[in-house]
């Protein structure tokens, strides 16, 4: 006797995005919501929050990082898209190392978008420990995003109409 089938419902492909606020999370955003026709369902965007360490050791809880984070997705969020957001595009607020979580949420991922550089302390690095340690380290296809996107051709198209440039 056959084991009754079960309808498989499509799992949902999502695109991974970690954002900290920086000019290339941003780019990382808006590069991955222009992916979702191509590799995904729905964009995670992604920001990770953890208690600075001083010295070795964890410095007092004076402010909430879970807020700031939040604060700070929110602000990418409205600089990446000046409108309303994307549907398909849902923040999250999650507490651990960034490059941790990020390399955790793409077991389940079809691609992680990241910045080529975030908020860290060596500004002169060309690729960040984050997006570094991602691109190594993913269960997925990675894209560094970096420098800021052109409007897409429609948009051009009607700014040089009003004389401005993209």
């Amino acid at each position: 006797m056959e084991a009754p089938s079960t309808p498989s419902t499509p799992r949902q492909r999502v695109i991974v995005v970690g954002v900290d606020g920086s000019p290339s999370s941003v780019t990382a955003l808006q590069l991955a919501a222009r992916m979702v026709p191509l590799m995904g369902d729905v964009v995670h965007a992604v920001s990770v929050w953890q208690y600075p360490l001083v010295f070795g050791i964890y410095t007092p809880i004076e402010w909430n990082y879970e807020e700031l984070a939040g604060k700070a997705l929110e602000q990418a969020m409205t600089d990446a898209f000046p409108g309303d957001a994307p549907c398909d595009v849902q923040p999250r607020v999650i507490h651990g190392s960034p490059a941790e979580v990020l390399i955790e949420e793409s077991r389940d991922a079809s691609m992680v978008v990241v910045g080529s550089r975030g908020h860290g302390g060596f500004s002169g690095l060309l690729l960040g420990s984050v997006s570094s340690a991602v691109a190594e380290r993913a269960g997925c296809p990675v894209l560094v995003a970096r420098g800021a996107l052109q409007p897409p051709e429609d948009q051009r198209n009607a700014l040089s109409a009003v004389g401005v440039s993209a």
